[in-house]
C-alpha cells in the first residue's frame, strides 16, 4: 500500500521505446479523469497510442516517473516547450508534476512555454505556483477547438 512516501517512485528518467503504450494509457486516463474541465481528447483511444508510439516517444524528449517500474507521471518537451505533462489520476496530490516542471526547468533554464484549456482551473494554478505567467488566450485554436492559455515561465 502507498504510504505517501516518494522513495517509491523511480527519479525522473527518459521513456523506453517499448513504454510507448503505458505512456499513452496514463496520458488517456489522466484526459478521461478530468473531464469535463478539459474536452475529451480528439483522436480514439488507439489513433493516441499509435502517435505515442511513432511520434511522441520514438521522436520527443519524453520523461516519466515510475512506480513499480509503471510509468505514473509523463513529461514531453520539445524546443523549449513543455508539450505533454500529465500524472495518472491515482498519483496526483504527490508532488510528480512538480518534480518534472523542475525538471523541465532544468532542461530549459531560459524559459518555458506551455499551452492549457482555460477551463483547466486546477493546472491554471499548478503552472502559476510554479511561476509560469499568462501571455495570450485563444478562442480554440486547438484540435478540441477548446479556449486555451499560453503561459511562459523565464528565468528570474
Amino acid at each position: 500500500m502507498e504510504t505517501g512516501n516518494h522513495s517509491t517512485f523511480s527519479a525522473p528518467r527518459r521513456a523506453r521505446p517499448e513504454e510507448a503504450r503505458a505512456i499513452a494509457n496514463l496520458w488517456l486516463r489522466s484526459r478521461y479523469a478530468s473531464i469535463p474541465a478539459i474536452p475529451a481528447p480528439a483522436h480514439s483511444d488507439d489513433e493516441t497510442r499509435e502517435w505515442f508510439a511513432s511520434v511522441v516517444v520514438a521522436s520527443r524528449d519524453v520523461w516519466v516517473i515510475a512506480h513499480d517500474d509503471l510509468p505514473v507521471a509523463l513529461l514531453v518537451l520539445a524546443d523549449g516547450w513543455v508539450d505533454q505533462l500529465y500524472v495518472d489520476p491515482q498519483w496526483t496530490g504527490r508532488g510528480l508534476g512538480s518534480t518534472l516542471i523542475g525538471l523541465a526547468k532544468e532542461v530549459s533554464p531560459e524559459r518555458l512555454d506551455l499551452w492549457t484549456f482555460q477551463s483547466n482551473i486546477a493546472a491554471r494554478r499548478f503552472y502559476e505556483r510554479h511561476g509560469f505567467v499568462a501571455i495570450d488566450v485563444t478562442d480554440g485554436e486547438n484540435e478540441e477547438r477548446a479556449p486555451d492559455v499560453h503561459y511562459r515561465w523565464s528565468s528570474p
